[in-house]
């Protein structure tokens, strides 16, 4: 017999190696003799008051042994002399597309533009140190794409677009911890993901499939409403029968080529703002409801805020307690800002984008003239004046959280995790008004909501713009694009993902759909 219950455990509790056996005794009302194992299957802390508490579902097996496997199977099969589908792109969408075309019995063709993700740490510790950016290798582009080296978040709330379950089983399978499974907010950690984006490569080519790297895609020829053959950067035209494009939210080249061919692309609503950056202890104290060092037991706290300011919505995107801030740039002469935390979750500050919505309809009038591209070309206007408001490198425009409320110039900044560093600068007058003057009182509301959040020991660093993708790639009820065929839009570059999580589903729907088209 097997029975799933609910648990509330307090700290004290928790440090007892055989509380979960205990209390699920006391709970069932049974001799704890008679359990014969327990199976964690979610736990999550409740800190809502002074005393915290750890919530656990759990299975109990009675009088029967816990099973050792897995529900969850991947058979791949040797598919390298099977039917080619080429994949643009080898994130989270181009990963597991890649890995269910295997499956289903054909050879996976990836095209990336980035390096693998041992070669890729050069071109970020250029970036870092030299300020120099590698348009084709950096925080976003090259293998496992921006959530490889931005903190592994699985958090989705997209539970309704496939078996969320199934893509985390495939993340254990290829070598991430269990605890994955189990955790309510579950992350990986930028220092553990490139080897389990590793373990997804190898396992792509084991069994037959192709991926290339330094690869980009620069036109593709097409003729009868399909794409015949893609061109590469060297002029290389490669023939082709099915496309999957999962190039993520900004390979601009992708969108620009789109648009010059006349196929069909929409502007697409999104958000930006700024990365606030706070010491790690100041978010404990108030999550925690402590003063010092927080708990033994408890993971660095992370928090999230939502307000309605002027009809927009003003938001905590990306949350990385224990994180650093990184350059997310994809080209010289832009500063966007990330963020990303180790496995542990150990470093000494807490940082998140706080940012507001954009509705590309009203919002950027004066950018109708770039059509479906006004929301990129208005993302890359700020990216620039984010880089001349620095210095002209990456060093990015920083400013006390205080004074940027009160509208005043920093006249000196809090220690950062930024490694480029920061400047001094007015962003509470160089951003936009309808983002800066939304941010400003989105501060002032956190504040009250979370006492101590507003404080000047808090940095805001500029600019966070690659939250999403501002152009979507219409598809059918087939995924395919309505004026090419063959072109499956996939992942967050088409519009339909926003995570690790969820462009994977999307990733494994639009490898079905491709075949189910053959």
């Amino acid at each position: 017999m097997v029975k799933e219950i609910q648990i509330r455990i307090s700290l004290k509790e928790e440090e007892q190696s055989d509380i979960l056996l205990l209390k699920s005794a006391r709970k069932l009302a049974i001799n704890k003799k008679e359990i014969t194992g327990i199976k964690v299957l979610r736990k999550s802390i409740d800190a809502r008051k002074p005393k915290i508490v750890f919530n656990y579902k759990v299975a109990v097996f009675i009088d029967q042994p816990v099973p050792q496997n897995s529900e969850y199977t991947f058979e791949y099969k040797n598919i390298s002399k099977a039917n080619p589908i080429h994949i643009i792109g080898f994130g989270p969408a181009g990963m597991y597309a890649a890995l269910r075309c295997i499956e289903l019995g054909y050879k996976p063709i990836v095209l990336e533009r980035g390096k693998n993700v041992q070669d890729r740490r050069r071109d970020l510790k250029a970036i870092n140190q030299d300020h120099f950016v590698n348009e084709d290798s950096n925080y976003c582009f090259g293998e496992g794409g921006a959530g490889t080296y931005s903190d592994g978040k699985l958090y989705t709330r997209s539970l309704k677009r496939g078996d969320v379950r199934r893509i985390f089983e495939n993340l254990v399978y290829h070598g991430a911890t269990e605890q994955i499974l189990v955790d309510a907010h579950p992350h990986i950690g930028t220092n553990k993901l490139p080897k389990v984006v590793q373990n997804i490569r190898e396992t792509i080519l084991a069994y037959g499939g192709e991926i290339h790297f330094e690869t980009r895609v620069t036109d593709f020829i097409i003729a009868n409403d399909k794409i015949k053959a893609i061109q590469l950067k060297n002029n290389t035209e490669i023939p082709v029968d099915k496309v999957i494009l999962a190039t993520g939210h900004s390979a601009r080249d992708i969108f620009y080529l789109l648009n010059k061919k006349e196929i069909a692309i929409k502007a697409k609503s999104f958000a930006m703002g700024v990365r606030v950056e706070h010491p790690q202890h100041i978010i404990d104290s108030i999550q925690y409801h402590c003063s010092g060092s927080r708990p033994a037991l408890l993971p660095a706290a992370s928090y999230g805020l939502v307000e309605q300011i002027k009809d927009r919505g003003v938001y905590s995107f990306c949350m990385c307690p224990g994180g650093f801030i990184v350059p997310a740039a994809t080209a010289n002469g832009e500063v966007v800002v990330n963020g990303m935390s180790p496995s542990k979750r150990n470093n000494l500050y807490a940082n998140s984008g706080i940012v507001v919505e954009i509705n590309v309809d009203t919002d950027l009038a004066k950018y109708d003239q770039f059509g479906a591209l006004k929301g990129l070309e208005y993302q890359k206007n700020l990216e620039r004046l984010a880089f001349t408001s620095g210095g002209r490198n990456q060093t990015a425009p920083a400013q006390r959280l205080t004074d940027f409320v009160e509208g005043k110039l920093s006249n000196e900044l809090n220690s950062t995790s930024y490694q480029p560093g920061l400047k001094s600068a007015p962003l509470h007058s160089l951003l936009p008004k309808f983002i800066g003057g939304r941010l400003r009182k989105g501060f002032e509301v956190f504040g009250r909501k979370m006492k101590g959040y507003y404080t000047e020991e808090a940095n805001i660093v500029g600019v966070e713009s690659r939250t999403s993708s501002p152009v979507s790639i219409p598809r059918n009820n087939k995924l395919q694009h309505p004026e090419i065929s063959n072109l499956f839009p996939c992942g967050e570059g088409g519009g339909y993902a926003g995570g690790i999580i969820s462009a994977a589903m999307d990733g494994e729907r639009c490898a079905e759909a491709a075949i189910n088209n053959i």
